[in-house]
This record gives structure tokens, C-alpha cells and sequence, in this order.
């Protein structure tokens, strides 16, 4: 009796230790009692590698590889096929000639997709091989996975229309009780873990659950832009805002007063925190999820995508024994990513590191963090009071607020200790004058500060879809580009890595000041912050942000669009 194509994979797959046949068959025996892909079934279970699948399957049936990631799908052709089969069969159309459909799929023995497929198409089907993961990412990039999923949940929840009503402060707008009991039942408990699990695939670093008049709105904030997920009923909202602030360790009775908490969350083996607010709106409470990847602070300054000039003069900078040493910038800059990445320089068995932070976002192995409480009277000033009697080699503060913090600060890294700590102005000398508006005097700002960066985070042009584009002459000047020589300008057109938006991941700019002589001069002399950033770029080559901008985009490394978003004009 012939053999099966089936079979004859199956025994290639054992011929060539792959896996064994009673794994194969616990495989084979899953697949027909759950169904779905013998490829994907033998992945998740662990026992084949995908990417040796593929190669498998392309030399025993002759069947063309490829990857998904560095194809841009015609709308048209992404038209053919409903969104339904593509997810019941896991295959993606690619592109279409004449009267024949390619069609990529992880598992090609699959002949029922390839049946269907030709039924409700009427073309001839070709399968070409790519990954599960290529197919999953593809059909969320151009169908959208959230679609399928929350619209799914809210059915299952029920999604009437509510008729939206003002609510006076004291009126109690709800049983609380029932209200917990809503938040803990199964549709809620799955919307809520669906916008959250996609946060993570979608590498976000904030989810914005806003209620709006007459629905509630959910935002991701990737690579610093924010982007729409979706917008649920009304009448969901009270038990979705509930549910995260028990998860949250949050009063679900308070919603008059913004409150703030935290949870975790396990993904492929990562531990990732939560850092969870909530702001009293007119609608109700906007939630902010910030998320905390704990992979993040293990990386090198090497790895932030520091220029070579500027990461040369930041390590130069840390070496120094005592000091002040500042990162300056706003909200989302990527200031405290910096400093961490500092401290895992520092950290050796040799150096006391404490830190006082509000609030503590990753806690570091070896170094002591202290958690600032005002209610009690732990402030960042009397934290760092404190902190010298313990004699420390290395301080970081998480910000400087005021003057009482500045003043400690200051004389802490004046008694032989290195500081580090953040501010929040525009650009590196600005700080100087931060400073002396808080009322520290010159001297003490001259003595103690030995360097300031100010730091930005630029998007990056996706890797699986950049091309080279053509930047006019007038367009270059007017931004300040002046390099002699033809450089190669690149963007993204769009791809299912990047979610279209031709952007994936984000490196550092850094605008540093080293402060020489001259400048401390400058400083005793209450000389504008102007006049100094004037000198260190003429005199001492400082690489202002744009300039850092423009060199990145000189590389190919992002677009005009980023260093006119970023930057300011010098």
C-alpha cells in the first residue's frame, strides 16, 4: 500500500531525528483531537524547531520558503480572502497571476485549506512556506488581530446601548459589590487580558483606557506615538476600570481621587510590571498602564544607540570618583533607562550604591533603593540625609524638584560622592540655569556639576522595510543638514513587522556638556544658558540634539520627519 505524503513527512521528520515517532504521534493525536497545524503543534510542544520544519518541508515537496516579514501585501489581494479563513486555516494570501493564487501557509499537507481555498477564491492555489509567526503577524498587521478578539469578547459580554447620564461628586454612581462581581466574571477578565497581551506583542509602552461620552476609547503609545486599539461600549466600562484597579491593589470604592498601584504580568519567560494610574474624569476615570520591561535596564549604554562621540564622553563622564553627574529631559525620554543602564555599569561588589526614587521603577540586584512617601515625611531631601550618614560611594536621586534636594545633592557630591540624578529642561545648559532659579548659588553649581546630557528618543526606521528616498536640497537646508557629499536618506514603506508604520524600535540622542574651566567661569558669571551652549558648540565641538539627529539621519538610522519632530531649531 503507497504511503501518504503525510507519512512520508512524518518519516523524514524521525529519519532525521527531528523528533521521535512517540512524540510524533502524541503530535498527530493532538492535531486530530484539537485540530490546527501539525507544524504549530509540534512547535508548542517543543519539539521542533520552525525554522528546520520549513527547510524540511521545502526539500520534500519542492515547495519555495520565504519571509513574510519583508513582503508589502497588496490591499487587493489581502481582499480575496476573508479575514475568518485566514485564521481558521492560518494562511495568508501573497499575490495572484492570471487564474493562480500564491498562498503562504506553515503547514503545506494541510489539504483542506487548499481545498477551500480554491472553492471560494475560484483560482488555482500555490502554497509557499513561511513561519507561524511571519503568518500570525501578517494577519494582524493587515487584517488587525484586535478585530477578531475584543469584538468576539463583547458579544460574549453584551454590548446594549446605555443611556450616559451626568452623575453629581457625591451621588454614589454604583453598587460597588455587584460591580466587583461584574469585573471578575469570564468576558471581562478576557477584554482585559486582551488589551493588555496585545500591549506587550505590539511592544507598547503605555495603554490609555480613556472613557470618552459615549464609548471608552483604548490607545497604545509605541515608539512614543500613541495609535488606536479600540473603543468598547459604555455600558463595559465600570467593570473594566474595576478590574484593573484590583489588579492594581487599587480602592475600587474611590473614584473621586486619582490613585496610583502596580501589577505583573508573565510573558515568554519575562517578568513585566505595570505601574498603573487613574485621573477622575468627566466621564469617569482615564487609566494609564506604564509598562515596565525589566529587559530594558539590563542593556549597555553601548546598546542604546548612543552616537560613538557622545557614549565615548558619557563613559569618560561615570569614571570621574565624585561629581555631579545630570540627564535632563522630558517625560518619556528615556532618562531613567539611561541611568539604570549606568548603574549596571557601576554596580560591582567594590562601590555602596543607593538609590531614592519615587517610585522605584526596576529593582536592581545589589544596590539599595529607597522608595520616596511624603505622607510620612520621606522625602526625596531627607531620603538623601539619610543616605550620607551611610557613607555611600554612588547616590542616584530620582529627580531634583527643589531647592532643598538640589542643596543636599550639591554638597553630597561635593564630600566625594557621585551623583546622578535627572531634571526636566529642554536641552544640557538650560540645567545650569534650572538650577540657580532654585535658588542654589553659582559657586555651588560650578564646583559640583561636572556633566549634563540632555536626551531624546528618535524612532528608528524598520530594518524589514526600509528603502532609500530622495531628500530635495531645500528641504536639507532648511533642517539644517549641511554635510558635503551624497548621503543615503532612508523610510520605512510599511510592513507586518513595523504594523505600517515604518518605524520599529527606538535609539537614544544625547546633547553633552562637559564642564571645563571656562564654563564654570561662565556659571559664577550667571552667563545666559545661550551664550554657554554657544561656547561648547564652536569651541568644543558639543554635539547639539539636532546635530546628533542629523548625523543619525545621515546613517539611515530615521527620517526627516523624526529630527523636525524630536528636535527644536538651534
Amino acid at each position: 500500500m503507497a504511503k501518504s505524503l503525510r507519512d512520508k513527512i512524518a518519516e523524514v521528520l524521525v529519519n532525521k531525528g527531528v523528533v521521535t515517532k512517540e512524540k510524533l504521534d502524541e503530535a498527530i493525536k493532538t492535531q486530530h483531537e484539537k485540530g490546527g497545524s501539525l507544524t504549530k503543534i509540534l512547535v508548542e510542544k517543543g519539539l521542533a524547531n520552525e525554522n528546520e520544519l520549513l527547510s524540511i518541508f521545502s526539500q520534500e515537496l519542492g515547495i519555495t520558503p520565504i519571509n513574510l516579514s519583508k513582503y508589502k501585501i497588496d490591499k487587493e489581494i489581502i481582499s480575496l480572502v476573508p479575514e475568518k479563513i485566514t485564521r481558521l486555516y492560518h494562511v495568508i494570501p501573497v499575490s495572484k497571476i492570471g487564474s493562480r493564487m500564491t498562498v503562504a501557509m506553515s503547514d503545506p499537507l494541510d489539504i483542506f485549506a487548499l481545498d477551500d481555498l480554491k472553492i471560494l477564491t475560484k483560482y488555482e492555489i500555490d502554497p509557499v512556506l513561511a513561519t507561524d509567526k511571519d503568518i500570525r503577524d501578517a494577519i494582524s498587521a493587515y487584517y488587525g488581530e484586535e478585530t477578531l478578539s475584543i469584538n468576539k469578547i463583547i458579544q460574549d459580554v453584551g454590548s446594549e446601548d446605555v443611556e450616559v447620564m451626568s452623575v453629581s461628586e457625591d451621588e454614589e454612581r454604583f453598587d460597588v459589590s455587584e460591580l466587583a462581581i461584574e469585573s471578575q466574571k469570564a468576558p471581562i477578565l478576557k477584554m482585559v487580558d486582551v488589551i493588555v497581551s496585545e500591549a506587550l506583542k505590539r511592544r507598547a509602552s503605555d495603554i490609555h483606557v480613556e472613557p470618552l461620552e459615549k464609548d471608552m476609547r483604548i490607545r497604545y503609545r509605541i515608539d512614543g506615538a500613541l495609535t488606536e486599539f479600540s473603543h468598547l461600549p459604555k455600558s463595559n466600562q465600570a467593570a473594566v476600570l474595576t478590574r484593573l484597579k484590583i489588579m492594581s491593589d487599587m480602592d475600587i470604592t474611590e473614584w473621586r481621587l486619582p490613585q496610583d498601584g502596580r501589577f505583573k504580568v508573565r510573558m515568554d519567560e519575562r517578568e513585566i510590571d505595570f505601574r498603573v494610574s487613574t485621573l477622575p474624569l468627566v466621564h469617569g476615570e482615564k487609566v494609564v498602564c506604564r509598562v515596565l520591561d525589566k529587559q530594558s535596564i539590563k542593556v549597555s549604554p553601548e546598546k542604546l544607540g548612543f552616537l560613538p562621540k557622545t557614549l565615548e564622553e558619557l563613559k569618560e563622564a561615570i569614571s570621574k570618583p565624585y561629581g555631579m553627574f545630570l540627564v535632563t529631559g522630558p517625560t518619556g525620554s528615556g532618562k531613567s533607562t539611561t541611568l539604570y543602564s549606568i548603574l549596571n555599569i557601576l554596580n560591582t561588589p567594590e562601590k555602596n550604591i543607593v538609590t531614592i526614587e519615587d517610585p522605584i521603577e526596576y529593582e536592581l540586584m545589589g544596590i539599595t533603593q529607597v522608595q520616596v512617601k511624603p505622607e510620612i515625611g520621606l522625602t526625596f531631601a531627607n531620603g538623601l540625609r539619610a543616605f550620607l550618614r551611610q557613607a555611600p560611594d554612588i547616590v542616584m536621586v530620582g529627580e531634583i524638584r527643589d531647592f532643598e534636594t538640589a542643596d543636599i545633592a550639591i554638597k553630597a557630591s561635593l564630600t566625594g560622592q557621585l551623583l546622578l540624578s535627572t531634571l526636566h529642561t529642554n536641552d544640557a545648559s538650560s540645567a545650569i540655569t534650572r538650577l540657580i532659579d532654585m535658588g542654589v548659588e553659582p559657586f555651588l553649581v560650578a564646583s559640583s556639576v561636572v556633566f549634563i546630557c540632555a536626551q531624546r528618543l528618535m524612532r528608528r526606521v524598520c530594518p524589514n522595510c526600509k528603502e532609500a528616498v530622495e531628500i530635495k536640497k531645500e528641504v536639507l537646508d532648511r533642517i539644517g543638514y549641511t554635510e558635503k557629499g551624497k548621503a543615503v536618506f532612508y523610510q520605512g514603506k510599511g510592513c507586518a513587522k513595523c504594523n505600517k508604520t515604518g518605524y520599529f524600535g527606538r535609539f537614544a540622542i544625547l546633547e553633552n556638556l562637559i564642564i571645563d574651566d571656562k564654563i564654570k567661569e561662565m556659571i559664577l558669571d550667571r552667563v545666559h544658558s545661550d551664550k554657554i551652549k554657544d561656547y561648547a558648540v564652536k569651541e568644543k565641538g558639543m554635539l547639539t540634539l539636532r546635530a546628533a539627529a542629523l548625523e543619525n539621519l545621515a546613517l539611515g538610522n530615521t527620517t526627516v520627519e523624526e529630527v523636525l519632530r524630536v528636535t527644536s531649531e538651534e
